[in-house]
């Protein structure tokens, strides 16, 4: 099958993760739809898509909730509000089996038979499933999805005997609130979680919950359609409900729903029963725990094809049979016995007389009955709503504001409280239907506003009567002076008591941000007393913990895994920092002692380990002199010294010292004095933290990323930051500094006074393009003149010429076909060390392309033509040194840094040496221009060096001096 318009089914039970993988199947499309069971539910998915890619594209629409942004690509929807005819390229409905439901079935069997994206269709939802689903869809494929975790009866057990972080299910408000008040008494209070509850209150019940506030959850079979709860019990305290026509025992499939909440991720659960729930057959308990149930034959359908030319035509389209043996005729749903109840209506009926009519009759009878009263006053308030619509177009402004007023009141207890939310969600959903209102945008939120004060006043009542307060336990076991039981979690929550009281931070306590005045000193008290012993064993632990788990942050901070545990302090000297540990006075002055102990062995050895070049450098007892005073210099700075802070000193330094200063890995730069050991990520980011600890900074810069050859130069970084971050700042960028020597490097051998351009290993090594390596020159001090010049491109051969080329003969007057330009000329070294032979040196062979024969003329180049037959232009920048009065850069160094041999300083003009000679004469080894330009010229910046000179810059310098002195 194509991958184009393809239907996947992916089956499975809960917990295999199919919610997820559908929403990362839709974000890999550019456009689509999901379809989900629930209000809350949709919006906990509304919420995880746009964490991912933004709100201004993923739109929420509900019966009572309508989000849509202009540029929107994914909609999640409940299955009901699911818009037709959107043409996204991926489309999914999720809890698919619920067509076999007989109140809400015929939806999901509409959206199984009809909805389609234009690429890819998927439905999720029980394996029971797949039967009809092949009978009806036989081009559909097939995914099967296992459980990631075990489920296991645990059997009956008393609400004094479950384990934490337990849901008990029930199937009716008076049963909800009597376990939650059962289990308030008994565990000291629980988290209360209904369908019938609005987003806001749900999601602060549920945070009580997740947060471990209470350890039990009390909700009704809401919480079986994908809400993602930290669960690993289910107790049922009933299994029979009331499913809107008759009492009727839970069916196995709805049990196995249920049940399989328990359990998230690879973490087992349990479930069991409760209360006056009896004992599970052992039958169903296997069932539900193998996930086997009797596959679905039937499903609700309802005639899709709706006929609006009248009142009785509609109705006997809704009621049309279906043709299928696999569908079921659908029983009067509420928008269908509404219809039924108002055609009898005199009124109604003159008002239906067009097909315009009709529609709008049958869109007003889905209006939900939220308010759960009876068929005859929910039809009563369609009927006013349908008379102001049809006769005014809308509803009302001074009516529909007196239907809000009457709501909008945030007293009463949890019944009245729970019947306001529901009548305000009538009013919601009309505030959401496009051209039903004068102004949707101020009635939607004048309706969400009371929604939210409801909710809000609704959790706080939850709360107060369900959920017993900390503070009394804690206060009377101190009042008793009896030992308190405290226990800390893997993630660091503290128990008092079994009550969440705060966090552990790695030695420091943090109380819980809820508790306020009295409350909070109790909780405190009470914790700190507790949680003594802990000290003492974690302070053991953290003294004999490898180093691995420990490590320091780029501002100084000291962690212990994820907690922090001390900070970075300035010490004596740059490499010898101090720390202080982050330790409660409540701990004692031992457990403070061996954490700070066990922190500073670790910065000494991160610090010894990182830094060993420079603890080698400053152990050496064989360094005398100027040399053991600048490798003081080089320890005080961390590695990094700008040339142009030491400049002084280097040019006293001897070639004995700089060779004894060399064997330490010290390389003596154009521009930098470094170690390029130290230039790796782990020491940068240490130099950087220890740097600025030496400069008392309020804020540490972070080290820029690993592998970048220059990095934006930020003028608001502190004075001397990029030196130590190993770049140097040139223009608006800085380039690493081991890169700017091999640029220094093949800038020696350039026409700095006549100029020069820029070749494509300089572009290559710093990464930059023609106008980024502009300002960085001139942030080296060089000018840079932009110019433009004609595009050039070799001209093609005669024929004639290549035909004697093809014959075996070349004329001596052809050029070479493959010559794009004239040959370079090779250009004196600047200011290269007497010591350190460079790739121009005498030593290197001569460069026979650079003396071109005086009977082969350059290849005459044409000019190359742009499309509309004028000649091309491209850009170009001359170099030339600019001399002693070039600008001064980031890290406070000015001009040009000396070389090794500061030949060139001596001249007093600054530029590199060997273009010209004293007084604008040729300078030494320089050979004549000849007539008419046929001849390249040649430059050399020193003599020939001698063959067996020893490179002291070489890595293999000390090796080769040692074989030649024992010969």
């Amino acid at each position: 099958m194509s991958q184009k318009g393809r239907i996947t089914a992916v089956l499975g039970p809960t917990n295999t993760g199919k919610t997820h993988y559908a929403i990362e199947r839709m974000l890999g499309h550019r456009t689509g739809i999901i379809g989900l069971p629930l209000r809350l539910l949709a919006r906990e998915v509304y919420d995880r898509i746009v964490a991912a890619r933004g709100p201004s594209v993923v739109a929420l629409v509900t019966g009572e909730e309508r989000i849509v942004p202009p540029r929107t690509k994914y909609w999640v929807c409940t299955v009901e509000a699911m818009p037709e005819g959107m043409g996204c390229d991926f489309l999914a409905v999720d809890e698919i089996q619920l067509c076999a439901d007989p109140e809400r079935g015929h939806v999901f069997t509409d959206r199984l038979l009809r909805a389609r994206g234009l690429t890819e269709t998927m439905f999720l939802g029980s394996h029971s499933m797949r039967g009809v689903i092949a009978d009806l869809l036989p081009e559909a494929q097939f995914i099967r999805r296992e459980r990631m975790s075990q489920l296991t009866y645990a059997g009956d057990r008393k609400i004094s005997r479950l384990p934490s972080r337990s849901a008990v299910v029930g199937f009716s408000v008076d049963n909800i609130y009597a376990m939650a008040e059962l289990i308030r008494r008994q565990k000291g209070g629980a988290a209360v979680v209904m369908g019938a509850l609005s987003p806001r209150t749900r999601n602060a019940q549920v945070e009580l919950y997740q947060n471990g506030d209470v350890d039990y959850l009390v909700a009704t079979d809401a919480i079986g359609m994908g809400l993602n709860l930290d669960v690993k019990h289910v107790a049922f305290s009933a299994t029979m409900k009331f499913d809107g026509r008759r009492m009727r025992e839970l069916f196995p499939h709805e049990m196995g729903q249920i049940a399989g909440r328990a359990g998230r991720g690879m973490s087992d659960g349990t479930f069991g029963v409760t209360g006056e729930a009896g004992p599970l057959p052992p039958e169903l308990a296997e069932a539900i725990m193998e996930h086997r149930f009797a596959p679905v034959r039937k499903l609700q359908w309802r005639n899709p094809q709706m006929n609006f030319a009248g009142i009785e035509p509609l109705i006997a389209s809704l009621e049309v049979a279906p043709k299928d043996d696999r569908l079921l005729r659908a029983r009067e749903a509420d928008d269908q016995i509404a219809l039924k109840s108002m055609s009898s209506d005199a009124e109604v009926r003159a008002r239906a007389s067009d097909t315009a009519s009709v529609r709008l009759l049958w869109d007003v009878c889905r209006i939900p009955d939220f308010r759960g009263i009876s068929h005859n006053e929910h039809a009563g308030l369609l009927t006013r709503i349908f008379g102001f619509l049809h006769e005014k177009g809308r509803v009302p402004d001074d009516w529909l504001a007196s239907q809000i007023r009457r709501i909008d009141k945030t007293d009463g207890d949890i019944d009245a409280l729970s019947k306001r939310l529901s009548f305000i969600r009538t009013w919601t959903y009309v505030a959401q239907r496009n051209g039903w209102v004068n102004d949707e945008s101020h009635w939607r939120g004048e309706t969400r506003a009371v929604e939210d004060r409801l909710s809000d006043a609704l959790h706080a009542r939850l709360t107060q009567r369900f959920v017993d307060r900390r503070t009394s336990v804690l206060m009377r076991r101190l009042k008793q002076k009896e030992a308190l039981l405290a226990e800390v979690s893997d993630t660091g929550e503290v128990t008092v008591e079994g009550e969440f009281v705060g966090r552990l931070e790695g030695f420091r306590f943090r109380a819980d941000k809820e508790a306020e005045g009295q409350e909070a000193k109790t909780i405190r008290q009470a914790s700190l007393q507790a949680l003594i012993p802990h000290f003492n064993l974690r302070a053991d632990r953290f003294y004999n913990a490898p180093d691995t788990e420990i490590d320091f942050t780029e501002q100084g901070g000291l962690m212990w895994g994820e907690q922090a545990v001390g900070k970075l302090a300035a010490g004596s000297e740059p490499m010898k920092p101090q720390v202080v540990a982050f330790v409660d006075e409540e701990a004692g002055p031992d457990v403070a002692q061996k954490v700070q102990r066990r922190l500073q062995h670790f910065i000494d050895r991160k610090v010894a380990a990182l830094f060993e070049p420079l603890m080698n450098l400053q152990r050496d007892e064989t360094l005398t002199g100027l040399a053991r005073g600048f490798g003081f210099r080089m320890v005080e700075n961390l590695g990094i010294i700008p040339r142009g802070e030491v400049a002084d000193e280097v040019k006293q330094l001897d070639q004995e010292a700089r060779g004894a200063l060399r064997k330490h890995g010290i390389r003596f730069g154009q521009y930098t004095i470094f170690m390029p050991a130290l230039l790796k990520p782990a020491p940068t980011r240490l130099r950087l933290v220890l740097w600025s600890l030496s400069k008392d900074l309020q804020e540490f810069p972070e080290a820029p990323p690993p592998g970048l050859v220059t990095v934006p130069a930020d003028n608001g970084l502190p004075q001397g930051y990029f030196a130590m971050a190993g770049y140097r700042a040139a223009g608006d960028r800085a380039i690493r500094i081991d890169m700017l020597e091999r640029l220094a490097d093949m800038l020696r051998g350039e026409d700095s006074r006549g100029g020069f351009e820029a070749k494509a290993d300089m572009l290559s090594i710093t990464g930059m393009t023609l106008e980024q390596f502009a300002d960085l020159m001139q942030g080296l001090g060089y000018k840079a003149e932009k110019g433009e010049r004609t595009k050039m491109k070799p001209a093609e051969a005669p024929a004639a010429e290549a035909t004697a080329a093809e014959a075996g003969g070349t004329p001596a007057e052809t050029p070479a076909a493959d010559s794009t330009e004239t040959p370079a000329e090779p250009t004196p070294e600047a200011e290269a060390p007497a010591e350190a032979p460079t790739e121009a040196s005498a030593d290197a062979p001569a460069d026979t392309s650079a003396e071109a024969p005086a009977e082969a003329p350059a290849a005459e180049m044409v000019p190359v033509l742009g499309e509309d037959g004028t000649p091309e232009a491209e850009v170009f920048f001359t170099f030339t040194w600019a001399g002693r009065a070039a600008r001064q850069n980031r890290d406070g160094q000015r001009g040009r840094p000396r070389g090794d041999r500061p030949q060139g300083d001596r001249q007093g003009k600054g530029g590199p040496r060997g273009d010209r000679g004293k007084g604008g004469k040729p300078g030494k080894g320089r050979k004549p221009e000849g007539k008419g330009g046929q001849k390249a010229k040649t430059f050399e910046s020193a003599p020939p060096k001698k063959k067996d000179r020893i490179d002291p810059d070489n890595p293999f310098a000390a090796a080769l001096m040692g074989l030649k002195t024992k010969d």
